[in-house]
């Protein structure tokens, strides 16, 4: 059983492993391995803050609007705080990050956070 219920989250999680692996190769053939490193980093704080808002989306248990948005900032805000927390961790503790690849990175894949309002809830069956 999946933590994570809401299938257009789901899916934009799975996106956002798919570009840091597809920018991470190319760093790794056009740059060094510390720019690859980097860009795990960056994809990583963005893939990470992503589960954690998934997560608490996908709990949500009540049926008004109001309980909805109340869910949706409190996500929201968790995400942010945890998005400021690992930006700093990652800055702290690795001196040699390359900034382009990690900001790149990151800003790549949370572009594609916002891709969940394309892709539907809906499941067809047959």
């Amino acid at each position: 059983m999946s933590w994570i219920k809401n299938r257009p989250l789901s899916f934009v999680l799975r996106v956002q492993l798919l570009l840091t692996l597809v920018v991470v190769i190319i760093f790794v053939f056009l740059s060094d391995l510390q720019s690859a490193v980097s860009a795990i980093l960056g994809g990583m704080v963005s893939l990470i803050s992503s589960a954690v808002f998934a997560i608490i989306i996908s709990h949500h248990k009540g049926y008004t609007a109001d309980a909805a948005i109340r869910t949706a900032i409190r996500a929201e805000i968790v995400k942010i705080g945890l998005i400021v927390i690992l930006l700093w961790v990652v800055f702290k503790n690795f001196e040699s990050v390359n900034a382009f690849a990690f900001i790149g990175t990151f800003i790549l894949t949370v572009l594609a956070h916002s891709m969940a309002l394309f892709v539907s809830d809906n499941i067809k069956t047959r």
